[in-house]
């Protein structure tokens, strides 16, 4: 007989009101997981729209728990991008599976606090058990086993883990001096390559150092760390009387999945006294796989590992894995004891207290996750679900290789291929492909992201969801083709256009330049005939018409005699009748 809903004196959720709205739970995700395939798989909602659709206040009195419900579809589920999407391709996988989100039940529903061995020894000495596990199936050294001088724990990230690595190395290098008067920021230097992830250098800025203190190692043609570089650096530094403390070492960068060599990286680490962090979060976990194990070959020489279960390892986020080889300089830099976690076993130094080995002093009961996964999927199933996404990879790739609309830019050895789109000429490249990644991110079957190659927008396409299939793989590279297709159309139009438009814009120029002509020359003519019309005198153009009429009418003069040397007056000489017939012409004016 089922319970009544509860008064607002008594809100309490009973244990048999829990099993009923708890299969209603489980139901709803069950459901969700069964459509999710017919979501879009980014979120098409607008800035805002989340909050606009939530009222201003909280509620005075308690809701059924179906309005709940209810409003997990109406307000949530269009405000998600969808991680477990089978075109979810974007980033790195998030995978979960059901065993996590039961183990993640089981722990919500225990609700123990694991800071301390003592708070629930089971939290920890499971975890303890699950991390040597894992370290088996990784292939990590035996300096990282819980039995050994280090161990593994879980954290909340591998942000968090580059973190604690940095004050671990900090302590080592300092002898203890930075948990006394703190770090010398203008003294300790960090080495990380352009591909390292941002993570690290906000670890040394959180650490006090600062990103002046951050050393950018050159990187190969394949984007990893140069071994030489990294050793010039090194002696220049500490020649300056600068105190090298952490190299981050990379196995599978963000961007490409690049490695660095770390077999040739830790002798010089080594050698220089410094610690090797290896960031592994993504790729680590392929460890799984024996024949995937190169990879991360000289892993022995690294002081500290981490890599996120969370990502592709059918474990809800957050469960990322972390080892230290000696785990006193991890717990000599974190360790702080008030006198109200006293107690019998730590004071005894007979237990591992997991608060000591991470930022904060509380922690969940991650483990319980890892343990549900591993006993659900055994480590044959862990290698096969690797397997599965590197294999389709490795598909992509090859089809992509074969075309000639698409180049493979970087090696890709698991399950990341970095694509870039080939234009035509005169297209901006890095605008076209963002374009694209719009065009099939809008569309809402697959979501990609980019990232840049040598200065070079591509587009990166992670598989590894548990349910993306050949299928979907296919249908994403189909759309990529398709939407590549339309794209070099439109601008195969836009540069007809833009052609039709220049060819247009000179005929009119040249029509401009041949009536400019013309008009010269009709101009230079007019002048020409007008200097060719004869020049009247300045008193003619003073004269009225009158005056020129009058003139006209006047008998044209004799023309005078031609001066010959014969006669007397060519040397003036006057004759002496000139005078009389001058005067009888005269008069007879």
């Amino acid at each position: 007989m089922s319970e009544p809903e509860p008064t607002p004196s008594a809100p309490h959720m009973t244990p048999e009101q829990f099993r009923r709205h708890g299969h209603e739970v489980v139901d709803w995700i069950a459901d969700y997981w069964a459509r999710i395939g017919s979501l879009p798989v980014r979120s098409p909602v607008a800035p805002g729209d989340v909050r606009a659709a939530l009222p201003s206040a909280p509620p005075e009195d308690g809701e059924p728990f179906e309005a709940v419900l209810a409003d997990l579809d109406r307000v949530v589920v269009p405000g998600l991008t969808h991680w477990q999407h089978p075109g979810f391709l974007g980033y790195f996988p998030a995978n979960t599976s059901g065993p996590s989100v039961l183990g993640d039940l089981v722990s919500a529903g225990l609700g123990v606090q694991g800071m301390s061995w003592v708070t629930s020894p089971a939290a920890t000495e499971l975890e303890q058990h699950v991390l040597d596990w894992f370290a088996g199936l990784l292939g990590l050294p035996e300096t990282f086993l819980s039995t050994g001088p280090g161990g593994g724990v879980v954290q909340d990230s591998s942000s968090g883990a580059n973190l604690v690595a940095l004050l671990a190395a900090l302590h080592r290098a300092g002898g203890g001096e930075t948990v006394r008067s703190g770090v010398r920021p203008d003294e300790y230097t960090v080495y990380v390559s352009a591909e390292t992830h941002s993570s690290m250098e906000k670890a040394v800025r959180i650490a006090g150092l600062g990103s002046d203190a951050v050393r950018i190692v050159e990187v190969d043609g394949d984007l990893a760390m140069r071994p030489q570089s990294l050793r010039a650096r090194l002696e220049r530094d500490v020649a300056r009387g600068y105190r090298p403390v952490l190299v981050c070492a990379t196995v599978g960068t963000t961007s490409t999945t690049a490695v660095d060599p770390l077999a040739e990286l830790g002798p010089i680490c080594r050698d220089a006294g410094v610690w090797l962090h290896v960031d592994a979060a993504y790729a680590g976990v392929s460890a799984v796989v024996p024949e995937l194990r190169g990879l991360q070959a000289g892993v022995e020489w690294a002081d500290s590992y981490t890599t996120d279960a969370h990502k592709w390892l059918l474990t809800g986020f957050d469960a990322t894995l972390f080892w230290v080889a000696d785990r006193a300089a991890l717990t000599g830099a974190l360790a702080i004891l008030p006198e109200y976690l006293r107690n019998a076993a730590t004071d005894a130094g007979a237990v591992v207290d997991y608060r000591d080995w991470q930022i904060e002093l509380g922690r969940r009961f991650r483990a319980l996750k890892l343990w549900f996964v591993l006993r659900w999927y055994g480590a044959e199933g862990l290698r096969a679900h690797i397997r599965s996404g590197v294999a389709l990879a490795q598909e992509l790739a090859g089809w992509a290789d074969a075309d000639d609309r698409f180049d493979v830019v970087t090696p890709h050895p698991l399950s990341l291929v970095c694509l870039g789109p080939r234009w035509p000429e005169g297209v901006d490249a890095d605008v076209a492909t963002m374009t694209l990644l719009e065009r099939l991110n809008d569309g809402g079957e697959v979501f990609l992201t980019h990232t840049t190659v040598r200065g070079q927008v591509v587009l990166r396409v992670a598989i590894g969801a548990p349910t993306t299939t050949r299928a979907h793989v296919e249908r994403a590279w189909a759309l990529l083709c398709e939407g590549h297709d339309w794209l070099a159309a439109d601008f195969a139009e836009s540069a007809a256009e833009r052609a039709r438009e220049q060819a247009e814009r000179r005929a009119a120029a040249e029509r401009v330049r041949e009536d400019a002509a013309r008009e010269e020359t009709a101009r230079e003519d007019a002048a020409r005939a007008v200097a060719l019309q004869p020049v009247e005198a300045p008193a003619a153009q003073d004269e009225t018409a009158a005056q020129a009429r009058a003139q006209e009418d006047l008998t044209p003069p004799e023309p005078a005699p031609q001066a010959d040397a014969d006669h007397p007056e060519a040397d003036g000489v006057v004759p002496a009748h000139s005078g009389t017939d001058a005067g009888a012409r005269g008069t007879g004016s």
